[in-house]
């Protein structure tokens, strides 16, 4: 483990801890035999660990820096602390709180109003997606960022989209030519194996658990239940999008969770005979995990570096690309032919 992942690691847990202390604090006997009748010091300080230090802290681990980031933290730091202290002892400072919950209402309103933009632009976004050449899998998000300035909510909101599309809508549809990824794997048992786990586990679990905590007990069902349409609709994705070369371009995914469009000219050199199994982390991989580690069928090495898209629009730069397809002399000879 590096140094930098070591460090993110433990920011990561002084967060937890800050949250938790405070949780605990105004939630347990313990914690309420610990604050003194003169409550107010203790309070501030526990505004300055939700509005202050853990946004600090936040944005020091997932290295992200910017005043609307803060601003969203702090809003959301000054409700959490409205939900977690008592009004009682929160009343001093209630013209903090009641100023974090205003510009939270106003940043809530300003994505409301971003994901009317996209209903409005959402036949136009349609129609690009049938018209366009690539994979429905990327075409839908080119779409929209086409017709939409590009913001974080519409990511979320687009790779939300795909995932209940291809679990519910996308059943009858035959997958294309392509090079398969996950054919000589346990993937598809794996998939099924999660969701019968999951279901059996609600049969199991929610109706004893409604009796006693009945609020948990709809919360649990509704993650549930959506985690069985998430492995459903990563299952049709990944049947659905084999690895494609169309127009000079290599279209590579693994389900919902990983895709990459690779443009033939920017590969300047491939790696065919790769001995390890475990790669470093500068190399993205897509290798449908398995039983046992699996080696890659070739290893892509460009010029520029690649975007990989991950779930909810998150990009990752990368200059080599390791993919391991259940046909590889044929993937790898249609590849030297491109190139």
């Amino acid at each position: 483990m590096t140094i930098l992942q070591t460090r993110k690691n433990w920011l990561w847990l002084f967060l937890m801890l800050v949250l938790l202390t405070n949780m605990m604090l105004y939630s347990t006997s313990f914690g309420h035999t610990i604050i003194p009748q003169e409550s107010n010091g203790v309070v501030l300080g526990s505004l300055i660990d939700f509005i202050i230090i853990a946004p600090l802290v936040f944005m020091l681990a997932k290295k992200k820096f910017s005043i609307k980031l803060m601003i969203g933290l702090m809003a959301a730091g000054c409700v959490l602390a409205r939900l977690i202290i008592p009004q009682t002892m929160l009343a001093p400072y209630s013209s903090f709180t009641a100023f974090g919950i205003a510009a939270e209402i106003i940043i809530v309103a300003f994505e409301m109003l971003v994901i009317s933009s996209f209903i409005l632009y959402l036949p136009k976004i349609i129609k690009s997606t049938r018209t366009s050449d690539m994979p429905l899998l990327f075409a839908f998000p080119q779409a929209v960022d086409q017709h939409i300035k590009r913001r974080p909510m519409l990511h979320v909101l687009c790779s939300e989209l795909l995932m209940f599309y291809y679990a519910l809508f996308s059943w009858r549809q035959q997958a294309p030519a392509g090079y398969t990824l996950h054919k000589k794997t346990s993937y598809i048992a794996f998939q099924f194996m999660m969701i019968h786990a999951i279901v059996i586990e609600t049969l199991g679990i929610h109706w004893w658990l409604h009796s006693k905590y009945p609020i948990v007990s709809v919360i649990l069902l509704a993650l549930n239940i959506y985690s069985v349409l998430f492995f459903l609709a990563d299952l049709q994705a990944m049947r659905l999008n084999p690895a494609q070369i169309r127009n000079g371009t290599l279209y590579v995914s693994l389900g919902l969770m990983k895709r990459a469009k690779i443009p033939l000219s920017q590969i300047t050199q491939m790696t065919t005979n790769v001995s390890e199994e475990k790669l470093p982390k500068n190399i993205a991989q897509f290798i449908v995990k398995d039983f046992e580690a699996g080696k890659p069928s070739v290893i892509l090495h460009c010029d520029k570096p690649v975007a990989i898209t991950l779930p909810f629009g998150i990009e990752k730069h990368y200059h080599q690309i390791a993919i391991k397809v259940d046909d590889a002399p044929a993937f790898i000879e249609e590849l030297k032919t491109g190139v």
